[in-house]
């Protein structure tokens, strides 16, 4: 039996989204706005959702095309220990152990802020799921330097490439206003996924 391991807020949140759009679709009611965002992201634009998650965290749903198959995408991203390359913040990333299809990762960020320079390591259950139209990784935390973490990737067929939604949620360990998370967040993200692109694609 498959054990799923359940972050509510972030598989509703994708889940609402893909839905809404293949109904609209379907029916004929795509909307202007979703034929903007639709050009925006095929011109390579990175479209960005932030909003609070408890009082000193943040979260972020992120969106982007990347101009390659999902599959030769989703190669990529499973190689864990390549993620040093898609994020400049992140030093260490490490597949500590696989048991029934899960994999457990180990991964350590180093952040400058002003004159300080903050070093944090995160242990993260990773789970893959593959379906016909779709594939996913969430990640959960198990221990770290945060209250607490969760994220979601999401990979679906856009175009002829594909469309990458990666949402995180995260409450660190630091009393930080969510509002200062989310402007970290707005700030850092986009460059961030814009590397990542860069990087699968060879550029």
């Amino acid at each position: 039996m498959t054990e799923v391991m359940s972050v509510p807020a972030l598989d509703t949140a994708i889940a609402s989204r893909y839905e809404v759009a293949c109904y609209e679709v379907e029916q004929g009611l795509v909307t202007q706005d979703r034929l903007k965002e639709r050009s925006k992201l095929l011109q390579g634009e990175i479209l960005l959702e932030t909003r609070s998650h408890t009082s000193w965290g943040g979260a972020v749903t992120a969106q982007m095309y990347i101009p390659l198959k999902r599959s030769e995408v989703w190669q990529q991203l499973t190689d864990y220990p390549r993620w040093v390359q898609f994020f400049p913040d992140l030093v260490q990333s490490e597949v500590i152990d696989r048991l029934e299809g899960r994999k457990r990762l180990r991964q350590v960020a180093r952040k400058a802020f002003f004159l300080l320079t903050a070093q944090v390591e995160i242990y993260l259950k990773v789970l893959e799921t593959v379906q016909t139209t779709w594939q996913q990784i969430q990640f959960q935390m198990e221990k770290g330097n945060f209250h607490d973490f969760a994220a979601n990737l999401h990979l679906q067929d856009f175009g002829s490439g594909t469309l990458l939604t990666y949402t995180v949620q995260a409450t660190p360990t630091l009393p930080i206003p969510s509002q200062f998370i989310q402007q970290a967040m707005r700030l850092d993200l986009p460059a961030n996924m814009q590397k990542m692109r860069q990087v699968l694609c060879g550029c």
